[in-house]
């Protein structure tokens, strides 16, 4: 059976229809931008205390001062994975799992080889969002395969915030990334639309998927 990159399972993790339509889709090439932003998690012990002109030509997506404030939280509260997370032991590792394969951005050498994911959109309050979360813990497994070690916990990383956020590997996380897996494994037709979500409101698909909503005077009865 063919391993399952971890993109796949991110897609699915948020909208297994919308993984049924960019299967169609040819790859594409990573926009500049996002590249740019991608290369802000590996310049972190150069950044933390750059000054503002030096932050201000970057591609951030909050104001200098918050951005070292952010990533000074992260260097305090992860203090014994921090020279880790700056300087990692790999970078963009292609690994393979039992199910999965996909690029790990970050491997930290701590007490299990780590993944660190790097993500450049913008984070949830608190937390990492679901999907994400599949993805980091698609990687965790994947480097456990690989190395024949229990990895328990992975960092996931938005640079162009400066924020650094923990996922444990819980019951609740392994069970979405199973129900991940079997989503993808099962998709051979279009799955059933939504209805309503407020997933479908961002989503690039939404004029063809021709996702179901109902109007506010339609759920009063009117």
């Amino acid at each position: 059976m063919s391993k399952i990159p971890f993109s796949e399972l991110e897609t699915a993790a948020y909208c297994p229809r919308k993984l049924y339509y960019r299967r169609g889709e040819d790859d594409f090439e990573v926009p500049e931008r996002v590249a740019e932003r991608r290369d802000l998690a590996f310049r972190y012990g150069d950044l933390l205390d750059a000054p503002d002109e030096r932050l201000a030509d970057l591609p951030l997506a909050v104001g200098p001062t918050e951005f070292r404030s952010n990533l000074d939280h992260a260097r305090r509260r992860f203090d014994g994975a921090w020279p880790a997370i700056r300087d990692p032991n790999e970078r963009d590792r292609l690994t393979e799992g039992k199910d999965c394969r996909g690029v790990v951005h970050k491997v930290l050498a701590l007490d299990a080889p780590t993944p660190a994911m790097v993500f450049t959109g913008d984070p949830p309050e608190q937390g990492v969002w679901e999907p994400q979360t599949v993805r980091a813990v698609a990687a965790a497994k994947a480097l456990s395969w690989t190395f024949e070690r229990p990895v328990e916990r992975a960092f996931v990383e938005y640079p162009a915030h400066g924020v650094v956020r923990e996922v444990e590997l819980n019951a609740r996380r392994k069970a979405a990334y199973r129900t991940a897996v079997g989503a993808v494994r099962s998709l051979d037709g279009p799955p059933p639309r939504l209805r309503g979500s407020a997933k479908c409101d961002a989503c690039e698909y939404r004029s063809e998927c021709g996702v179901v909503t109902r109007s506010l005077k339609s759920l009063l009865g009117f």
